[in-house]
């Protein structure tokens, strides 16, 4: 009998002391879990020591994307009242998609305000979408960086007095609400290091949005994905089909780097990558069928997740949780600022 999939089919006991509120002091020095798909055999190691499973020809492919500071503590100039606010993506010059609360506060038309100094970001509610989310109008979207405030997870009760350890040592590209996290782990010295031993390393863009956090509720078939904007340029795209052509592993650098690059094979037709940039919202669960992806370096995520799913996708779903039934049994950190895992 066929087993319908539920987000309880995902789920884990995880003690809350397990959940990382703090990155590691260095970031190579997490610990890392190697993992066979197949075999659902593990093993224990440092991250430093990543080069150590990866062959001469691997590519490792990186997300660039940069958080933005995205999360305003403004006023709602009608009530004279705090409202907090959650930049989710930027429609057009002026015009983003937003979570707010309390939501009773930001109706239609309503208009509010948040100041540092003399710069000031100011607009109204122009819409409610059906799921509570504002389309807001913003004047002043320039003084984001002085004026806004790096989003850390839910899950994250203490702030980090450095905000740049919330984001890759190669961030590059502006428009992420949430850090494409396995990515923390790595550092410029370790990049040059891997690069020293015949393995590439390519960069491409997606820009994380609040799905990574999202709860599913109901069926998985009827979950639908927010969309993210990717873009691979045509360097990327060619030394990822030149790679695949020659029995080389593509390597994910995180499960965005795994959904851009399947989501831009599925595009070209047959199978192989082409450059671009676009929306995706390629929801990835078990049964899916992988054309590009050959390993993924990872961190461990939340319970019922769509990113549960995409891992238990590329391995299996029992093989993955008996993992993570291990990483709690030795006391591995877990989320955005935890460990990590290379499943190949």
């Amino acid at each position: 009998m066929t087993i319908v999939l539920t987000p309880d089919h995902f789920d884990y006991h995880l003690p809350e002391d397990l959940i990382a509120q703090t990155p590691s002091v260095e970031r190579d020095q997490s610990r890392l879990m190697i993992l066979d798909r197949l075999k659902g055999q593990y093993k224990h190691s440092k991250f430093d020591q990543l080069l150590t499973f990866l062959k001469p020809g691997d590519v490792l492919v990186m997300n660039q994307s940069r958080v933005i500071p995205a999360r305003l503590y403004a006023t709602n100039l009608d009530l004279d009242r705090p409202v907090e606010m959650l930049l989710l993506r930027k429609i057009k010059n002026g015009v983003w998609k937003a979570l707010v609360k309390p939501g009773r506060r930001m109706k239609v038309g309503a208009r509010f305000e948040v100041s540092n100094k003399n710069k000031v970001i100011s607009g109204e509610v122009l819409s409610i979408e059906s799921d509570g989310e504002r389309i807001i109008s913003l004047e002043g979207e320039q003084y984001l960086e002085s004026i806004g405030v790096i989003p850390l997870p839910p899950y994250i009760n203490e702030i980090n007095s450095d905000p740049e350890r919330y984001q890759t040592v190669y961030s590059k590209e502006k428009g992420s609400i949430a850090a494409p996290t396995a990515g923390l782990h790595f550092t410029s010295e370790m990049i040059q290091r891997l690069q020293g031993n015949n393995v590439e390393t390519l960069f491409v863009t997606l820009h994380v949005g609040w799905d990574t956090f999202r709860p599913i509720t109901g069926r998985l078939e009827e979950h639908k994905m927010h969309s993210e904007f990717w873009a691979v340029d045509k360097n990327s795209a060619e030394r990822i089909r030149l790679a695949k052509d020659q029995g080389r592993r593509v390597i994910a650098v995180g499960t965005t780097v795994v959904r851009l690059l399947e989501n831009a094979a599925q595009i070209s037709g047959d199978g192989r990558l082409s450059s671009g940039s676009g929306w995706v919202d390629l929801f990835i669960k078990p049964g899916y069928k992988f054309q590009v992806v050959d390993g993924l370096i990872t961190n461990f995520h939340l319970p019922k997740s769509t990113l549960m799913m995409l891992v238990s996708a590329f391995s299996s779903r029992e093989i993955i949780l008996d993992a993570y039934s291990e990483a709690v049994r030795a006391k591995y950190r877990f989320f955005s600022f935890g460990d990590a895992m290379f499943i190949s």
